[in-house]
């Protein structure tokens, strides 16, 4: 089945001017691709309205009706759940024969196929998808009851997806409330704790090397501002390797070791982890290095607290801007840091371990999860319906 034999396909529209009053900011939705990213099958536009006027100028559409992004994120599926208009970026499938295609099944296979979709997109700026594209896609014709199974199992593979990564997010909020009230709010400082600053808890602060290093194709992994995430090290982000020689000249500058805290300090700063691992390893200016004074603070309880909003907030301050942002080392040692008991510290370190080893262990399972949804979805798509199954 091709989409164009099962309903009309409609390009959207936006009236022009953009942000013309009498077009803008009535009481008539317009959907948004952040809409359709954040909502998922079901979409409710809460970003931008139009007024009467305006709707007259761009595309109604109907609850129910299946649009697909063809700009911004080409591919990009939803089902309106309420009336809305949409704009250029969006086709709508009006009038859907329902008697040859269940939506949430339409909505699935097109979700599957967004990366075939991205591969023929066309146009310089957002690649764009043409309504000619849309109208030509081939949909798996079999029955309405065996369409109706696939979309249940893989609707029953996405709950498992999203209750995981639910999961995951509770464990990040917990530590975040635990920071709080085992040490208070930094502004009002309830506890009344000493503020000093990161040079005051510090051995050494310092950043990579400033010249150019000398690659090489495999060796010492050489860390960028792009390596470093918040709360780990992505060694899948681009990264590179210098020699032994390189090595030891670069580690009289600097030489990270288990235990030191690495921030981001140029481009997207204030990404802060903390090194676990015993391996050599090498930085560039992008990255600065804490190496703490343990006899006086936890490195876990140092990194929650360099990654909290009020010490992101003091980064902003101290940071330079000019083509991107830069923190120099000598604003990151005047930097505030909230001084507790060590005990304290320690216990709170102890918390973080353990949630941690659980978020972990939740990621694994979040992983296998997606992975069986792809494998779900491949399979349900070429015809596999029998062997499909899925359990709690």
């Amino acid at each position: 089945m091709k989409i164009d034999d099962l309903c009309d396909v409609v390009r959207g529209s936006s009236p022009r001017p953009q942000g013309d009053p009498r077009f803008y900011g009535g009481k008539i939705p317009r959907l948004m691709i952040r809409d359709a990213t954040r909502d998922g099958m079901f979409v409710t536009p809460n970003i931008d309205t139009l007024t009467e006027e305006g709707a007259l100028k761009s595309r109604p559409m109907k609850k129910g009706d299946v649009i697909i992004a063809v700009s911004g994120d080409p591919g990009r599926v939803c089902i309106l759940n309420v009336d809305a208009c949409i704009h250029d970026g969006f086709v709508g499938l009006r009038n859907l024969d329902t008697k040859r295609i269940h939506k949430p099944y339409l909505y699935y296979f097109l979700f599957y196929f967004k990366n075939a979709t991205k591969k023929d997109a066309v146009g310089a700026i957002f690649q764009n998808l043409t309504t000619t594209q849309i109208k030509r896609i081939d949909i798996p014709d079999i029955s309405l009851s065996d369409q109706i199974q696939i979309a249940n199992i893989l609707s029953k593979a996405e709950t498992l997806i999203e209750q995981r990564k639910q999961s995951i997010t509770l464990l990040d909020e917990y530590l975040k409330s635990t920071f709080l009230e085992m040490f208070g709010d930094p502004v009002r400082n309830e506890k009344g704790l000493k503020l000093i600053t990161m040079n005051d808890i510090s051995i050494q602060i310092t950043d990579g090397e400033h010249t150019t290093p000398i690659r090489i194709e495999k060796g010492i992994k050489l860390l960028s501002a792009r390596n470093i995430k918040d709360g780990y090290l992505d060694f899948n982000a681009g990264l590179d390797y210098i020699g032994e020689a390189e090595y030891e000249r670069i580690a009289k500058r600097c030489k990270p070791e288990n235990g030191d805290i690495l921030m981001s300090c140029s481009g997207s700063v204030g990404r802060v982890c903390t090194i676990t691992t015993d391996e050599k390893l090498s930085l560039v200016r992008s990255v600065a290095i804490l190496k703490v004074d343990k006899l006086k603070v936890h490195p876990l309880y140092v990194q929650f607290w360099m990654q909290s909003k009020f010490f992101q907030n003091e980064i902003k301050k101290g940071a330079k801007t000019s083509s991107q942002s830069n923190i120099f080392t000598g604003a990151i040692k005047k930097l505030p840091f909230l001084l507790c008991p060590l005990s304290l510290q320690t216990q709170f370190a102890t918390i973080v371990n353990k949630t941690e080893t659980l978020k972990g262990e939740y990621k694994k399972s979040l992983e296998e999860l997606e992975k069986m949804y792809g494998s779900l979805s491949q399979r349900a798509f070429k015809g596999e319906l029998n062997q499909l199954r899925i359990t709690n």
